[in-house]
């Protein structure tokens, strides 16, 4: 929708949030918290989203019964939060992907490619608490395989978990993201992550992590390329 439209149908005292979300049912596009709504923000908005969520966010401290008055430490703390939501740890939610330069695969490789420990952070979409753990990458081109540079990996993996998420949907995005630009013969996608949904509350258990596979092509068919693939990245 057009700025021009926005503005002569949407009051300007409707919260920013109201009006992205009145854009996203009117296409019909799906927003849970996971899925990217760059294409429904417009120049600006971001900003407002930010100050919005601002506000909220001191309503909540107000709630917990907190004094963001005298108490020094949380007195910008509902800014300080909605920043860090907004521009970093649920920033994959609310701009486009990075740019991704594809380049043919004029060597004509196919052996393995396996790109990895990716570090990666994200919240779980339950607890809005931390997930952190490695993401290793195997590739197995064709002759007609697009191929992307090394750093390129890392970005869209932080894209995609840069959003509340849980693990088993994360996993899945990357690879059929990765296996769209792409379009090789195989490709894995293998995640090792902490959950402090486990570890900060409830269970509290320290030690317990979760993996998680999605096997694509080749790897799916060929038991021997996957058992090089999951050996080589046990090193």
């Amino acid at each position: 929708m057009s700025s021009e439209l926005t503005q002569e149908f949407t009051p300007v005292n409707v919260p920013v949030s109201e009006r992205i979300r009145a854009r996203l049912v009117a296409s019909k596009t799906r927003f849970h918290a996971n899925d990217n709504i760059a294409p429904y923000i417009e120049p600006g908005e971001l900003d407002q989203l930010l100050d919005e969520v601002s506000a909220k966010l001191q309503g909540v401290l107000e709630s917990l019964v907190i004094d963001t008055v005298s108490d020094h430490n949380t007195q910008d703390t509902g800014r300080r939060v909605a920043k860090m939501f907004i521009n970093e740890v649920f920033g994959g939610r609310y701009v486009a992907m990075p740019p991704v330069t594809e380049f043919p695969n004029a060597a004509r490789l196919n052996e393995l490619m396996i790109i990895g420990p990716i570090t990666v952070r994200s919240a779980c979409s339950h607890h809005l608490c931390p997930v952190i753990g490695k993401v290793w990458i195997g590739v197995m081109p064709n002759e007609h395989s697009n191929l992307i540079g090394l750093s390129k990996y890392a970005r869209i993996a932080n894209w995609i978990m840069s959003r509340p998420q849980i693990q088993e949907e994360a996993v899945v995005q990357l690879a059929d993201l990765l296996q769209e630009k792409m379009q090789p013969d195989g490709l894995a996608v293998v995640m090792e992550a902490d959950h402090f949904c486990m570890q900060w509350r409830g269970v509290k258990d320290m030690d317990a992590k979760m993996i998680n596979s999605v096997m694509h092509g080749s790897f799916q068919k060929d038991a021997s390329l996957r058992r090089e693939f999951l050996s080589l990245i046990k090193r």
